[in-house]
């Protein structure tokens, strides 16, 4: 029976763990028998340290987002062609992660973070670690910190990740464009019911209910073309006041964990307005959804922004608190058969383009 090791980073709600959370319901459903174990590297190190962690990002990103993207991007993102080595992440995590393999004896080690990528590459470089490392990208784009070379496999979203990889001498074979791993509940497709004159449009923020999703609802008149179903993630002081306003063009949700019923939301409306998160956005893609991003945090989510406007695969609709034009344009785009023709033949594009392999069949060749 293979045995798999899952690294995340922090205890923070994120794509790192929702992506764990998907593969192990994979292996949950597969006809091979995976013994499987999540580890967060930081609390098994210093419990206070990752807390400590966690709670300085959530304020620097809050308090000082500029300077926080600015950092991000230079630290991470610049000169990519360059080869990068973090001594300072050897220096404090090196040895914790060397004594939890050595712990754990895994015969795979999937990260769905940079950090644990790259100290396991590091291990197996120097011949410390034999486990097989296979790298699970939870944005739409790779950077400096991501393990590459010793790594075994690599599941990317878009084109332009698997030219980055190849840049870097990894092997074409050892690249497996997947999309960002979801629930298997998604896949499942449910017949959409006919449209009324009026659209559905989901407003998502993410699990955390972050974003300007008050500042984008706080205009509405009281008639108009689309209903909006918002997502308040964890966010109950937003859930209870949509709930007092009682506002008939807006459905608040609380946090869902059924990704059955979160299933038939996705079949139920017509686009979505949201923020750049590769599992949310990864999901609307599989449903083929149209994705209008009002807002972004610094770092990553702002790096997802502009490769995937590149891509084509989203649209940009940027919100102030003083504009009351975004509905207009979103039926603008919605109303348009020009639009619904490109974004139908993008999509397309996506689709045909992804290897249909899971992360169980790539653990059954490497067993075999």
């Amino acid at each position: 029976m293979p045995k798999v090791l899952f690294f995340p980073l922090l205890q923070i709600p994120s794509g790192h763990h929702q992506v764990i959370s998907s593969l192990s319901e994979q292996f949950n459903q597969s006809d091979l028998s995976i013994q499987y174990e999540s580890v967060e590297l930081l609390s098994s190190t210093n419990k206070q340290l990752e807390l400590l962690i966690s709670s300085v990002y959530l304020r620097w990103i809050k308090l000082f987002p500029s300077f926080y993207h600015y950092l991000y991007e230079r630290s991470v993102y610049r000169s990519l062609e360059q080869e990068k080595r973090f001594i300072h992440y050897e220096w404090l995590f090196l040895n914790s992660m060397r004594n939890l393999i050595e712990q754990h004896q895994p015969d795979f080690i999937i990260c769905s973070h940079a950090l644990p990528s790259y100290l396991a590459s590091t291990l197996k470089r120097s011949g410390e670690c034999s486990a097989t490392i296979i790298n699970v990208y939870t944005d739409f784009f790779i950077h400096h910190i991501w393990g590459t070379d010793m790594v075994d496999a690599h599941l990317i979203s878009l084109p332009p990740m698997r030219e980055y990889l190849l840049n870097k001498g990894v092997k074409e074979e050892a690249i497996f464009q997947t999309g960002i791993p979801i629930h298997p509940e998604f896949e499942n497709v449910l017949q959409k019911a006919e449209r009324t004159k009026e659209y559905k449009v989901l407003v998502s923020g993410g699990s955390l209910g972050v974003g300007k999703i008050e500042d984008l609802l706080s205009y509405l008149p009281i008639h108009g073309k689309i209903h909006y179903y918002v997502l308040c993630g964890s966010n109950t002081k937003l859930y209870t006041k949509l709930i007092a306003q009682n506002h008939p063009r807006i459905i608040p949700f609380p946090y869902i964990k059924s990704k059955k019923k979160m299933n038939v939301i996705y079949h139920s409306v017509d686009a979505i307005l949201s923020k750049p998160g590769g599992i949310t956005i990864s999901e609307c893609l599989s449903k083929r959804l149209p994705i209008f991003v009002y807002d972004h945090l610094p770092g990553q989510e702002k790096i997802n922004v502009d490769v995937l406007l590149n891509q084509d695969l989203i649209f940009y609709l940027p919100l102030d608190k003083f504009s009351q034009s975004f509905e207009e344009e979103l039926l603008d785009k919605l109303n348009s058969r020009d639009f619904a023709k490109s974004h139908s033949k993008k999509m397309e594009q996506y689709h045909n383009g992804l290897d249909k392999i899971t992360v169980v069949d790539l653990i059954k060749q490497f067993s075999s």
